[in-house]
């Protein structure tokens, strides 16, 4: 088995970065610059973010190719990648998972992945045991499950084990407004067996950034103001909750969002389009909320009474 993985703090996501680079096109309508994502970088590897996290299918490899001209600049040993099989974008060879993490592999320029991820549980038995292989030479270092309920992780395991693996960490969507992970034991079971529990969207794709509001709604034409511009006004609360916290930390609702999975025991993978986003990160990984401060925004979140499940995630 592999040394045990660095986990850090926060995660970067670059979901974002396969967007179109216009301004208002795409998944989430991000204005991106090559240069700009250079200037992220560059503030993210000298404030120590250096765990990057993208899939081939964020914009269909173009996240994956403009993060890897970003970070050409930088040693590889300076950085960690983490990319993911998507078994619904898999080919018909006979090898599937090699073949996409060889045109990964490609894309990002570079010879082996940090932390490859099967993306989703559409057939445990079948994918689970292609990682083997991988790992044993070396283009992967470590291994994780994304969306994966508990028995598809334990089965994952299972397969991994028999091989002399396991399991390193997993990643599912879980913020303030989506708590299933916690509801069901998901967090539990990881913290027990000290695996890692990367939690995406806990800014529910900036809903919770305190960005947006009724009155300023998401770019319209994204896949994220179809989501989420009509729960907008019943987010209100929660967006003042965090706001008020963030004044006592010297803070911004997102920083406060963020710390928020901190103090769960996540390590929250946050989408980063600007170096501003960067620095917000560096507060939070500052600061600590209080169990009072925790508490009181899962009463704001469980009062706003809305369901931010993925149209891609299974129930958990």
């Amino acid at each position: 088995m592999n040394d045990t993985m660095k986990t850090p703090k926060v995660a970067l996501g670059t979901w974002a970065w396969g967007d179109s680079g216009d301004a208002g096109a795409g998944y989430f309508g991000s204005s991106l610059s090559r240069d700009g994502l250079g200037d992220i970088a560059k503030a993210a590897q000298a404030a120590g973010f250096t765990l990057w996290d993208t899939a081939v299918v964020y914009g269909m490899g173009r996240s994956e190719t403009v993060l890897g001209e970003v970070l050409k600049h930088y040693p590889r040993s300076d950085y960690q990648i983490s990319t993911k099989f998507t078994p619904q974008a898999a080919g018909t060879d006979d090898d599937p998972v090699a073949d996409m993490l060889e045109q990964s592999l490609a894309r990002l320029g570079t010879d082996y992945i940090d932390l490859y991820w099967i993306h989703n549980p559409a057939d445990v038995e079948r994918w689970t045991p292609r990682l083997i292989p991988l790992l044993e030479s070396g283009k992967v270092r470590h291994v994780g499950v994304s969306n994966h309920n508990l028995d598809e992780i334990e089965r994952a395991n299972r397969i991994l084990e028999d091989a002399g693996h396991r399991v390193e960490a997993v990643q599912n969507h879980y913020s303030l407004l989506y708590r299933a992970p916690e509801n069901v034991g998901l967090l539990e079971y990881c913290r027990d067996r000290n695996i890692p529990f990367f939690a995406y969207m806990v800014l529910e794709q900036g809903a919770l950034s305190g960005k947006y509001s009724a009155q300023n709604p998401m770019p319209s034409g994204t896949n994220r103001a179809e989501a989420y511009n009509a729960m907008l006004p019943q987010l209100q609360g929660l967006i003042g909750g965090l706001y008020n916290i963030g004044q006592r930390h010297g803070a911004t609702a997102a920083d406060i969002a963020t710390a928020w999975a901190l103090g769960k025991g996540a390590t929250p993978i946050v989408g980063v389009t600007k170096p501003h986003h960067v620095e917000g990160l560096i507060r939070t990984a500052a600061l600590a909320l209080s169990d009072d401060e925790i508490a009181e925004l899962e009463v704001l979140a469980q009062s706003a009474g809305v369901n931010t499940r993925g149209w891609w995630e299974k129930d958990m």
